[in-house]
């Protein structure tokens, strides 16, 4: 386990293997434990880490600590503290949406981007409303009923949290949008782009497909009998898309 300490916050991360490097961003109320089947099997130096409010990292009280600017901004720390200036950057769901987000505020420290069970954010002001305000229903289970809020999605249950409070924060403040700058940067995106999904994540089927053509040159990839963590679902199958799609972009 490495850290930092960015603003005061502590900032926990792992490095793992050799190689190219590979930003890992885990899904909303998961954590880096969710990569533990990558780690040693896509070939790279791999690079894992728990957002605020998640497993190892701080949960800092002020909700002004959390936000996208500042999750983007501890993923550029993170790149800072391992000596490394472009990296293949990738996640899921919320995990794959901050890696958008990353890439739209850093290009030039993006080799390529992989998305997984994501979707970029919305145009349409009710769709974003109605995201929030489920963001806003998991924020208050968090505050009711602390950890025992947590899903039983297979990458939470991988997964081990020390603050209710701080994942009830990072909803307020991280899993929420606030404009459509993600999703109207997506055909402008000049990197190698891989976007897969489970056949049986239903909600993120079509957000997948929108990104895949939107991306100029995108890579399409639907997992068979796979769910929203692709990765656990279908681990060999999963790992071999990402080796075919890193080499394939000489990465």
């Amino acid at each position: 386990m490495a850290s930092l300490i960015r603003g005061g916050v502590h900032i926990s991360f792992d490095v793992h293997g050799a190689g190219p490097p590979l930003l890992l961003s885990h899904g909303y109320s998961a954590s880096a434990r969710m990569w533990d089947g990558q780690c040693d099997a896509v070939g790279r130096r791999v690079i894992t880490w728990d957002m605020r409010g998640h497993g190892r990292s701080d949960s800092p009280d002020d909700p002004d600590a959390y936000s996208e600017a500042e999750t983007v901004a501890d993923m550029v720390a993170i790149l800072d503290e391992c000596g490394i200036e472009r990296a293949a950057v990738g996640g899921l769901s919320l995990g794959g949406y901050m890696s958008l987000a990353f890439h739209a505020a850093h290009p030039e420290r993006t080799a390529a981007l992989l998305l997984f069970d994501t979707g970029p954010g919305y145009r349409n002001e009710e769709a974003r409303a109605g995201w929030n305000a489920m963001a806003v229903r998991l924020a208050t289970s968090f505050e009711a009923k602390g950890l025992d809020a947590l899903s039983r999605s297979p990458e939470v249950q991988a997964s081990e949290h020390r603050s209710a409070r701080g994942l009830a924060l990072a909803a307020r403040g991280i899993l929420v949008q606030h404009n459509a700058r993600v999703i109207d940067g997506l055909p402008h995106i000049a990197v190698p782009a891989l976007v897969l999904v489970g056949a049986n994540d239903d909600p993120y089927v079509g957000p997948a497909t929108y990104m895949a053509a939107k991306i100029p040159g995108a890579q399409h990839v639907v997992l068979p009998d796979a769910g929203h963590a692709s990765n656990l679902d279908q681990p060999v199958a999963f790992n071999q898309a990402v080796v075919d799609f890193l080499d394939g972009a000489g990465w």
